[in-house]
């Protein structure tokens, strides 16, 4: 690497920091430091080519840049300090403690300037993608051959754990597949995991895996500056996603630690520092230093950003672009009260997977954001949104079968700004993307995620494919809204408010047919989550339900009061919301001189905060007619009846 003055300064300002995250770690006495000094050099060269604007990290068309390897936070957090965003060097100071900007791994909506919550190696690949897929999508709609509004390019860091990581298989071979040529994935290739070098557990070919899954390759050394200016250039006109696979040394500049695993995750020592300081001409008995010319250079990202963000908003301003804006306008802003929503008032039974279907076509009709897709599950989730074309023009995304990197990619597409996604698969696979479910809930992302086929009324499936503690899983998840709709009228208004919150939901539709039973309101809402659907003068008995379950429970409250027992009927469309209620609608809506019974194929232990007893799955299902399974496990009228006799004591 020639020794130009421009390099010397590039050496300077990677040093800073270097010792920057070196000091965070030290001072908090935990975290990562090896990572961060091995990206230094790396972070200042991609600083130059970056558009960003620290003074608006909201602006629409800036460059993303993802860090899936949230453990190195001290190299996020140290360059927006010096970048010039709103991370004070005290912030710096107060890294991993209590109440502070600067948590141990970087959280969306936290931190300003950070662009995805991350941690759980893989998912930033994957929410890569999906920001490269919502801004390929947004283009579409608003670039002219003569003015591209959107034009920006999406980074991502990643280590090797994120690509020894599942997710990141799923993720970049739909990217290949999609040729989505302004993501750019640099691979921080330093061969060193927390148990030691990589070979003890891995020895493919990187290269050769993105050559077959259509990725542009570039190979080089990830501390030499003009090698990482040359395929950052290059990787910005490359027609398809491209990876650089930077060979780095992990704790590089660490006096005695170059290159050792030790450096991953511990504080390096008060005299490794030191001497690591004095080697490079900073201050060994110094913390938290940063060279006066050091920040000149990195703060000139504030004045360049503004710039960018000026030059941006000027394009909108010329005259011939006024459908564009108009276009752009929808897309940001979109108008929830045009939805023209179906009526099911005159049918007799539709499935909820069904009714759903239609709910999305309205919604996708109405609002030019909205779009999604199902992990080649279309046909039996019902969502396809008919008429509306193939991502990336058209609405309908085809994910392939790779459910967590399908929920990790919308993640990120509901985070850029223009877009109202959903994703969709069956309940029981859930499982493979609950940790995005999770990241989603905790990063308040309004994703949807579509989840059919909900119980043991699979039948004929089996075990396999009947979801049985699910339910109580997801609702076990803070922030998080599960629905599970009794017929097609209580999906629709679970929609109207699911739509209204900024916040994950999840809805779980039947397979089967259920019979229109949500007319007739005794008291009560669909927005609170539940409500009384039955009320009887002088009730004895309080029978909850969701979903399927919901009409048996009708069929029971009348049979039981044929013996001359009064019961009243709850539906409980989102057991979540209802938890957060007033005590004086909960005590409305449950009636607290009757006894209460619980029913839900599922699991349902999550009843008894107001249930004295719940009439759940014990077991796993089995395979066979749906109606059969219900009468094997004891969801029959009859059951019900000898459950309330016993509750009561007659």
């Amino acid at each position: 690497m020639p020794n130009t003055s421009e390099n010397i300064m590039r050496k300077k300002m990677a040093n800073t920091i270097r010792f920057l995250a070196a000091d965070m770690v030290q001072q908090a006495n935990s975290g990562h430091p090896g990572a961060p000094m091995g990206l230094a050099d790396i972070a200042v060269v991609l600083g130059e080519h970056l558009h960003h604007n620290p003074s608006n990290p909201l602006w629409l068309n800036r460059d993303r840049l993802i860090f899936s390897g949230g453990h190195g936070s001290a190299l996020i957090y140290s360059l927006l300090h010096l970048w010039g965003y709103d991370v004070s060097l005290e912030d710096l100071k107060s890294f991993r403690q209590l109440d502070s900007k600067t948590p141990g791994h970087p959280e969306y909506g936290h931190t300003p300037g950070v662009e995805m919550t991350t941690g759980p190696l893989g998912q930033g690949i994957a929410n890569a993608v999906g920001f490269a897929m919502a801004a390929t999508y947004t283009a579409g709609q608003v670039n002219s051959e003569t003015c591209s509004f959107i034009d920006h390019k999406v980074y991502c860091l990643c280590g090797d754990g994120d690509l020894q990581e599942g997710i990141s298989y799923e993720a970049c071979a739909l990217a290949g597949h999609l040729k989505l040529k302004d993501l750019i994935l640099i691979y921080d290739s330093n061969s060193i995991t927390i148990e030691g070098d990589t070979s003890i557990a891995w020895s493919e070919n990187v290269e050769q895996r993105f050559i077959a899954q259509n990725w542009n390759v570039m190979k080089i050394n990830g501390h030499c500056y003009n090698e990482i200016d040359k395929a950052i250039s290059e990787a910005k006109s490359a027609p398809k996603p491209t990876i650089i696979i930077a060979n780095t040394i992990i704790g590089r500049g660490a006096e005695g630690l170059e290159g050792s695993h030790e450096t991953h995750g511990a504080p390096l020592g008060k005299d490794v520092i030191a001497s690591s300081k004095a080697k490079e001409g900073f201050d060994p008995d110094k913390f938290f230093d940063i060279p006066e010319d050091v920040l000149v250079r990195f703060r000139c990202a504030v004045e360049k950003g503004e710039m960018y963000e000026k030059e941006w908003l000027h394009r909108q301003k010329e005259a011939p672009l006024i459908e564009q804006n108009e276009v752009l306008s929808r897309l940001l802003n979109p108008d929830l009260n045009s939805i023209e929503y179906p009526d099911f008032s005159g049918e007799s039974g539709v499935a909820t997977r069904d009714s759903n279907g239609k709910i999305l076509n309205a919604i996708a009709k109405a609002i030019p954001s909205f779009l999604g897709g199902s992990a080649d599950l279309a046909p039996s989730n019902k969502t396809e949104l008919k008429g509306f074309g193939d991502f990336p023009k058209g609405k309908n995304i085809h994910f392939g079968i790779r459910e967590h990197s399908m929920a990790a990619i919308t993640n990120a597409m509901a985070i850029y700004g223009t877009i109202i996604p959903f994703n969709a698969t069956f309940f029981v696979f859930s499982d493979y993307l609950k940790p995005s479910v999770r990241i989603a809930a905790l990063t308040s992302i309004q994703n949807f995620f579509i989840w059919t086929h909900d119980s043991i009324g699979v039948g004929e499936d089996g075990p396999t494919h009947e979801p049985i503690e699910h339910l109580s899983q997801f609702r076990a998840l803070p922030n998080f809204y599960v629905w599970r709709p009794c017929d097609a009228t209580e999906n629709v208004e679970a929609w109207k408010k699911a739509l209204s919150m900024k916040v994950p939901h999840g809805f779980v539709l039947s397979r089967q047919k259920l019979p229109m039973v949500s007319a007739n309101k005794a008291f009560g809402d669909v927005n609170n989550g539940a409500y009384l659907l039955k009320e009887s003068e002088n009730a004895r008995i309080t029978l909850m339900a969701s979903g399927s379950e919901v009409g048996i429970a009708l069929d029971a409250a009348k049979a039981l009061e044929s013996e001359g027992i009064a019961a009243n009927v709850v539906s409980v469309p989102c057991l979540d919301l209802f938890n957060e209620q007033e005590s004086g609608y909960k005590a409305r809506v449950i009636n607290t001189n009757t006894k209460v019974l619980a029913i839900e194929a599922a699991t349902a232990t999550e009843y008894y905060r107001y249930a004295d007893d719940v009439l759940g799955m014990e077991s796993f299902g089995a395979s066979a007619p749906a109606e059969l399974l219900f009468e094997k496990f004891g969801f029959t009228v009859p059951n019900i009846m000898k459950r309330v006799s016993k509750l009561l004591g007659i």
